[in-house]
């Protein structure tokens, strides 16, 4: 199986290959993603009780440690946290499988892009863990357990209280996604800055409304939400307007690329094989001008009986051969 995913072919932008080979991609990036969960979560259920004490430290000091109400609590517990320690160690190799594998079919140029979204989007997530562990979860902590406290006997249960701080942490870390969400989508062409603006009092509707999901269900906890929100709202806008101009630009170096190949004239085999400029095929060929035919084959008649006006009259042959006989009378 090992030998199968190391011969993976990686899939590019506009390659036609059966469905296949699409199916085989993905079934190996799964294979890796929970090869990958399944390490972190021996190291998260190794050091489990580490775990436990860190997501204890928001408690107030007033209050005793959580109890648990059944004997396999604390073991279900501990499978809990250790799970939730696996995700949070394992996204960034969870965001890059997801990237990796949908982005080629839309962004020709996703290699150049990979490593800095991979790094903004895990940042991102652990800066919004921050957010949720340092700001939202000791104000709904402190905002739920002193509501109406002097009527109550304060007891937390672990089990809820864990599923409790899970929940707040994985949810502040999800929503600080909002920028690089807008990335991927601005990429492909399904979100545009123009349109974030134009259409701002119905994000802010229902950024209202997943602030209001979120675990802690307290007034103080949402509106801390939704403050993050809105900013990581206006962050978002100038992503997608980062990312129209990175793409019209490099519409726009294409187009002139084309432009001065076309405007490049081709080269003239002739010239190219004959560097000198050619003579006149006349003057090279046959340097001297070719006399009149006609007078050099057959002169002028005229001429020639003026020069020599004897030659013109044609003598009697027979006269040249035999000269005339005597007379008979004569003899």
């Amino acid at each position: 199986m090992l030998a199968g995913l190391r011969s993976t072919k990686r899939i590019e932008h506009s390659e036609e290959v059966p469905i296949t080979d699409h199916l085989e991609e993905l079934r190996n990036r799964i294979i890796i993603s929970l090869i990958a969960l399944a390490v972190a979560f021996v190291v998260s259920f190794w050091q489990h009780q580490w775990i436990i004490r860190f997501l204890n430290s928001p408690l107030p000091a007033d209050l005793p440690e959580p109890m648990v109400l059944n004997v396999a609590e604390p073991f279900m517990i501990a499978l809990k946290v250790s799970v939730a320690g696996a995700v949070i160690l394992t996204l960034p190799l969870l965001i890059y499988q997801i990237y990796a594998y949908v982005m080629p079919a839309f962004d020709p140029d996703h290699r150049r892009r990979t490593w800095p979204y991979l790094t903004g989007a895990s940042l991102l997530f652990f800066v919004g863990l921050a957010f949720g562990y340092f700001l939202m979860l000791p104000a709904a902590l402190s905002f739920l357990i002193n509501y109406d406290a002097e009527l109550y006997n304060r007891q937390i249960q672990a089990a809820s209280y864990y599923t409790f701080v899970v929940w707040i942490l994985l949810g502040s870390g999800i929503i600080f996604q909002l920028p690089s969400g807008t990335f991927l989508l601005s990429t492909v062409g399904l979100m545009k800055a123009s349109w974030m603006r134009k259409n701002r009092r119905i994000a802010i509707f229902i950024l209202a409304v997943i602030s209001a999901a979120l675990p802690g269900g307290d007034p103080v906890s949402m509106l801390m939400a939704l403050a993050a929100l809105l900013g990581l709202y206006e962050v978002s806008i100038y992503v997608a307007l980062f990312v129209e101009r990175g793409k019209a630009r490099a519409a726009a170096e294409e187009l002139e690329s084309d432009s001065d190949s076309d405007s490049d004239p081709e080269p003239d085999p002739e010239s190219d094989s004959d560097p000198d400029p050619d003579p006149d095929p006349e003057s090279d060929s046959d340097p001297d001008p070719d006399p009149d035919p006609e007078t050099d084959s057959d002169p002028d008649p005229e001429s020639d009986s003026e020069s020599d006006p004897e030659s013109d009259s044609d003598p009697d042959p027979e006269s040249d051969l035999e000269p005339d006989p005597k007379p008979a009378e004569d003899v």
